[in-house]
């Protein structure tokens, strides 16, 4: 992506895994809002200047790894990895603590400057930073690993027990997604949106008690356990805290294009945990482990697989002609024009 709705697919040089990293030949690779935002130049980070174009997108993939850098052993040849978006400095205390996705120097491949992303044909990823996936998981359940491990993230931070109840606000493919952990988990799952088709495919995925939006902001009282807000809508935060019991939580993961603003005083008074959530980086193995049981099925939610020429088309909303209900666009670098 050279500018704002500006891509361009070209030749590059083969990639060299350097020491310390995998080379990996791409399989599939996933299209989400930050892409978008990316594509659109609304992103923030390039009025923070850690992204400036052009951007090599591409976070949420999966490949199979075909050679390695020096130190690195041979026995990851051949096997098929994902890998994690926020590569922290490994130096910092937050990197000692495990936690690379708050380094203040992390680079986030396929957004930030520094790493380019999984939108080509092979992806550079440390070894440090790679995942294997097991041979049970789909090439396109594999895909999903990326942001499951943000809604799982979403879902363990709610903290509910079985039977509880939870509403997650946003039928896109985080709240799908969490909505499917939660079942996972033995909880009682409500999700609202906008778009019927989106709540339509949620009650196929489990026993799911769907909403229209309007339903729940015009209903009264508090009714959840906990609240995880999963949306892009400057006022949702405010709603998740007017919905959720005293003492319960609103899990707070998606972003708006304007500040939400909040009551904090209906925090205190009602004695509400905030919990915000940056990264899926903690939630990948789990999200790992949760599809290869079986225990959740990400695939209903992929609407379809597309060729690298036709990105730029669905980053500017559009949907193929055969496209299923699903939020989430795969990309498959090695279908050819068609």
């Amino acid at each position: 992506m050279i500018a704002p709705r500006k891509i361009e697919i070209k030749e590059v040089p083969d990639l060299i895994a350097e020491a310390g990293q995998l080379l990996v030949d791409v399989e599939r690779v996933g299209i989400c809002g930050t892409d978008i935002e990316l594509y659109t130049g609304e992103m923030a980070y390039y009025k923070s200047g850690r992204t400036t174009f052009p951007v090599q997108l591409g976070h949420e993939w999966v490949g199979t790894v075909s050679a390695v850098g020096l130190g690195v052993s041979q026995s990851w040849i051949g096997k098929r990895v994902t890998g994690d978006t926020m590569l922290g400095c490994g130096l910092c205390a937050r990197c000692a603590m495990g936690k690379t996705y708050l380094c203040d120097d992390r680079i986030e491949l396929g957004i930030t400057d520094g790493w380019g992303g999984a939108l080509a044909e092979q992806v550079l990823i440390p070894e440090r930073f790679a995942l294997e996936i097991p041979a049970s998981i789909s090439i396109a359940t594999a895909a999903m690993i990326e942001p499951a491990g943000n809604s799982l993230r979403a879902v363990e931070a709610a903290a509910l027990v079985p039977h509880q109840k939870l509403l997650v606000l946003g039928a896109g493919t985080i709240g799908l997604l969490a909505a499917q952990f939660a079942l996972a988990k033995g909880i009682e799952v409500h999700i609202a949106g906008h778009r019927k088709t989106a709540l339509d495919l949620a009650q196929q995925l489990g026993p799911i008690h769907v909403h229209d939006l309007a339903e729940i902001i015009k209903s009264q009282g508090r009714e959840y356990d906990a609240v995880i807000d999963a949306s892009s809508q400057d006022f949702m935060p405010d709603l998740a805290l007017k919905k959720v019991y005293p003492g319960g939580r609103v899990v707070l993961i998606g972003l708006s294009g304007t500040p939400s603003l909040i009551d904090t005083r209906v925090a205190v008074l009602q004695d509400v945990t905030v919990v915000g959530i940056l990264s899926a980086s903690p939630g990948l193995q789990g999200a790992i482990n949760y599809f290869a049981s079986g225990a959740v099925n990400p695939e209903p939610l992929i609407s379809e697989v597309i060729a690298m020429h036709e990105v730029a088309d669905r980053l500017e909303g559009n949907r193929g002609d055969g496209a299923m209900p699903g939020p989430k666009i795969h990309v498959d670098p090695r279908l050819l024009l068609r």
